[in-house]
């Protein structure tokens, strides 16, 4: 997931600059169609999943290994570490909030993509592909 992370930079800069002018004017509109889906799924469901990190303890070989005076295998040590985990688990929302949600979001949705037609334009008038 970490390297999928670091590689979302590099891959948002590839395209042409055309589709990397697009790209940027139209970003907020793409986080609020987003956020519609995430809220559609939440009244479907009729809760929210939230996510959250803890951390877990987990054993793991460390130390020396090779064999003993006898030529026996010697096992591993082991050792305690903490890992870092994203969990999820389901939260309760208030529906009608919800619902309301949506419709503002739908809303704001509509008035991005008014304002981004004029954007989109330029773009593609000063990239012509």
């Amino acid at each position: 997931m970490k390297r999928l992370l670091i590689l979302l930079p590099v891959l948002a800069a590839c395209g042409t600059p055309q589709e990397q002018c697009i790209r940027q004017v139209t970003r907020d509109q793409r986080v609020v169609e987003k956020l519609i889906v995430e809220t559609q799924e939440n009244l479907r469901r009729g809760y929210a999943i939230e996510t959250y990190e803890t951390t877990v303890t987990r054993w793991r070989p460390c130390g020396p290994r090779g064999v003993d005076k006898k030529g026996k295998p010697v096992p591993p040590q082991m050792c305690l570490d903490d890992i870092d985990v994203t969990r999820t688990r389901p939260k309760a929302i208030d529906l009608d909030a919800e619902a309301v949600k949506l419709r503002q979001l739908r809303l704001k949705r509509d008035a991005l993509i008014r304002q981004s037609s004029t954007s989109v334009a330029a773009c593609k008038a000063q990239y012509p592909e």
